[in-house]
């Protein structure tokens, strides 16, 4: 059995050189350098914090302190990694939080050298997400029962979602005081704290008017209103995993076969901008997209679409029926 096999094993390690007092304290200060440093979300804080706990539970099963780490430790770890299944597009992001933490070691004066910029990016397929139709998303709109309190959320939502391109992480902290109805405007505080400004399609504000016209004290079993657009019955904001099943069961409904998620209708609103002409530095300012690099992902999906139609419909990729001489 292999070193990285038994540090995954439950209770199989104990800290030796690094009692866990002081890994916390480490990895207090690493998340705290990434915040103010780099401005990362909360969940790439959380997920670069679980990353380098792992590295230090691998390393203190070979008993060497994680200021002394090599190059080939990091190869073994990556290795073991992938041994395990872990995805070529996780592995990236490991060895972007063990850059990351070097480099914040480095500044400490914790280390000489960051061992890990000598790790190597795993190769990440060009993964072209699934687009919705127009009609699609009508149908799922449609699926909803606005007859009902949690029918008109749920259209509200969707609404909001494809309209105007929200991640899931946005839709469900936005409070009620960031959607500014008299002006069609709505606040969206993104990732790393990054503030935008998203215009409220016609739709999407009868949407919301509709589900906030709701008188909400009388859907409030324990009445305390955290003050987020969208709660539960029990009072409490929806979580991301609520709106993933609330996406999902609207999609069955719909008749939808495709594998979609919440984050689908923000592919399909990127994607729907750009067929209708809208500049690519346009739909990154309603993305929230730091670079336009991620943006560029929606030029792939257009040119896949547009040699799609191109082999379909050009003549010359259909076979001719063969003159007729008698004809002639």
């Amino acid at each position: 059995m292999t070193i990285f096999h038994r540090f995954i094993q439950k209770n199989s390690c104990i800290f030796v050189l690094m009692n866990q007092q002081n890994t916390d304290r480490i990895l207090n200060n690493f998340g705290a350098w990434i915040t103010a440093e780099k401005g990362m979300a909360m969940n790439t804080h959380s997920a670069y914090a679980s990353d380098v706990k792992k590295l230090i539970t691998f390393l203190d099963c070979k008993s060497r302190p994680v200021t002394e780490t090599t190059p080939d430790d990091l190869h073994e770890f990556i290795a073991g990694m992938h041994d395990l299944g872990i995805s070529a597009r996780t592995q990236a992001r490991i060895i972007s939080s063990l850059r990351a933490f070097f480099t914040f070691l480095k500044v400490e004066g914790r280390a000489m050298s960051n061992p890990a910029n000598l790790l190597d990016m795993p190769h990440i397929g060009e993964h072209l997400p699934e687009v919705l139709t127009l009609r699609e998303i009508d149908a799922m709109i449609a699926a909803c029962d606005t007859s009902d309190i949690l029918g008109r959320r749920n259209a509200a939502i969707i609404e909001m979602l494809y309209s105007c391109g929200l991640r899931v992480s946005e839709l469900v902290t936005m409070p009620v005081s960031d959607i500014y109805l008299d002006e069609a405007f709505m606040l969206v505080r993104g990732k790393g704290s990054k503030q935008r400004f998203v215009p409220l399609s016609p739709s999407a504000m009868k949407a919301v008017k509709d589900w906030l016209s709701i008188d909400r004290p009388d859907i409030l079993l324990d009445k305390k209103d955290p003050g987020t657009v969208f709660v539960n019955r029990r009072g409490q904001s929806l979580t991301r995993v609520m709106i993933f099943y609330i996406v999902r069961r609207l999609a069955n409904d719909a008749g939808i076969t495709k594998k979609i998620s919440p984050h689908t209708l923000r592919h399909s609103f990127a994607t729907h901008l750009l067929e209708g002409g809208a500049p690519l530095n346009a739909i990154q300012m309603m993305l929230g997209h730091t670079s336009i690099s991620t943006t560029e992902i929606y030029l792939h999906i257009d040119r896949t679409e547009l040699r799609r139609q191109i082999l379909q419909y050009h003549p010359a990729n259909h076979p001719h029926p063969t003159p007729d001489k008698s004809l002639r």
